[in-house]
């Protein structure tokens, strides 16, 4: 990993746009505090027109955007295509495993009085058959006699106990050319031994997988072995994604002067799809009434449309004016650093629920960083799932952060672990601007709203950006 030297001061001033640090959550349902001494700040948020906003907490944000977003219907799909996904009704078995007692071993199938002295005088059996895996013997094996079984074949009636080839003399008869008419067996073993018993994995009518449960490789063998090709799982939400604004290219096109491509449709799309969700991309929303219309019109079918740019205080009114003709929208400011601007709304369409949307910042990393704190959170609600927060570890500052505007900054860092302390060293220049410093870091370091700054070598937070919600840290 590479690190940065500790001299390398951590600034949150920013002289690109929005300018700020990022932030992520906690365990459960809330995003990450971060310790704010003392500083309350319950503002409300609602924007008034295109005037001032009060500062709203980064908890007030994530719980108003939240309260909106539920678990969205269940779909049948064929098991593999389950995966990641959570389970929309209970799961119980309409077989037992396994269905009938079978072997764990590989060897002789017979009964336990039969070798209760085997110790001593090693007895010695008729074998009258064998029974592979897949087959069912039609013979019952009675007092001195044995059958020979292999791993996974149903224990023939009236065996009780399997003794392993290891423990016959099978070995000798064989290189011998002795025929396997019979068998000794050479180790008195416990009633009951290498017996899979029927149902000891699970019993017919029996709650294996309960709704909720998210189906991982693990979960889709058990629904194979239950005979079922599909299950009800709660369904992917589908994510528009859409950036916005006359200087931004697609992708692939020439680059004209004074133009910069549009990496937020990407890095956003990515996002979604890393949380779970189906991101589909609209595009770029030119500066026109007419362009921002179509480019909503066609996230109608979405079930949340992300946008990027047009709702920072003073940015061109076009955008937010479209927003407001089309919904209940909120235009807010968050006390944290970067992605101070956000907005989230409600827009109406035809016959159906209202959309919500979520206003991104333009910059980079603000709307990348953004969307991993609130837009990353509805995602997997809307996935049915409980916990919405990334795990955080407590580590050591090998570089400083500086906080000079009372906002809760979100450094990004690398971090590692050493002697069994975790480090954040940051990721060099914190602008929004910056992509790289997010592409470099696996972590983000909190500098309470009220700190000036965290010192090299202090205790701090660190959201663990490369962590799924359900590591337990």
């Amino acid at each position: 990993m590479t690190t940065h030297a500790d001299s390398r001061e951590l600034h949150a001033h920013d002289a690109h746009g929005d300018g700020d640090h990022e932030s992520i959550h906690d365990h459960g349902q809330r995003p990450h505090v971060g310790h704010d001494h003392g500083r309350s700040g319950h503002h409300r948020g609602r924007h008034d027109g295109h005037g001032h906003e009060d500062m709203l907490e980064v908890e007030q944000a994530f719980e108003r955007i939240i309260a909106h977003f539920g678990p969205l219907d269940a779909v049948e799909l064929p098991v593999l295509e389950c995966l990641g996904l959570a389970l929309a009704e209970d799961v119980t078995s309409p077989l037992n495993l396994p269905p009938l007692a079978n072997s764990a071993m590989d060897g002789y199938a017979l009964l336990h009085d039969d070798i209760i002295a085997a110790d001593e005088d090693s007895p010695k059996l008729s074998v009258i058959s064998a029974v592979a895996a897949g087959q069912v013997s039609d013979l019952t094996v009675t007092s001195g006699t044995a059958i020979r079984i292999m791993t996974g074949a149903p224990v023939p009636a009236g065996a009780d106990t399997v003794v392993p080839f290891e423990e016959t003399d099978e070995l000798e008869r064989r290189r011998s050319g002795t025929p396997l008419d019979e068998i000794e067996i050479r180790k008195a073993l416990p009633l009951g031994s290498n017996v899979r018993p029927a149902g000891e994995d699970v019993q017919a009518g029996e709650l294996v997988l309960p709704a909720g449960t998210v189906v991982r490789p693990a979960e889709a063998g058990v629904l194979a072995s239950l005979g079922l090709s599909t299950a009800r799982v709660i369904r992917r939400p589908v994510v528009a994604v859409l950036s916005t604004g006359d200087e931004l290219t697609t992708v692939g096109d020439q680059l004209a002067p004074g133009h910069i491509y549009d990496s937020n449709s990407s890095s956003v799309a990515a996002a979604v799809r890393a949380a779970g969700g189906v991101a589909k991309i609209i595009g770029i929303a030119r500066d026109t009434l007419d362009d921002l219309h179509r480019c909503i019109d066609a996230a109608s079918d979405a079930d949340l449309l992300v946008t990027s740019a047009g709702v920072s205080k003073g940015d061109y009114d076009m955008v937010k004016d479209v927003l407001e003709q089309r919904g209940d929208m909120n235009f807010w400011s968050v006390r944290m650093r970067p992605a101070k601007p956000l907005a989230f709304g409600l827009l109406k369409r035809e016959g159906r629920e209202p959309l919500p949307l979520l206003g991104l910042p333009g910059n980079p990393v603000s709307a990348l960083l953004a969307f991993e704190m609130f837009g990353r959170a509805a995602v997997r609600r809307m996935m049915g799932r409980d916990l919405l927060a990334r795990p955080s570890v407590e580590g050591v500052l090998t570089g400083p952060i500086f906080n000079s505007d009372g906002r809760r900054v979100y450094a990004r860092v690398e971090v590692e672990r050493r002697d069994g302390t975790w480090f954040a060293t940051p990721t060099g220049p914190q602008g929004s601007n910056i992509l790289t410093s997010l592409s470099k870091a696996n972590g983000l370091a909190i500098c309470p709203a009220d700190l000036p700054r965290k010192n090299v070598g202090q205790a701090v937070k660190i959201i663990m950006l490369d962590w799924n919600e359900e590591v337990n840290a």
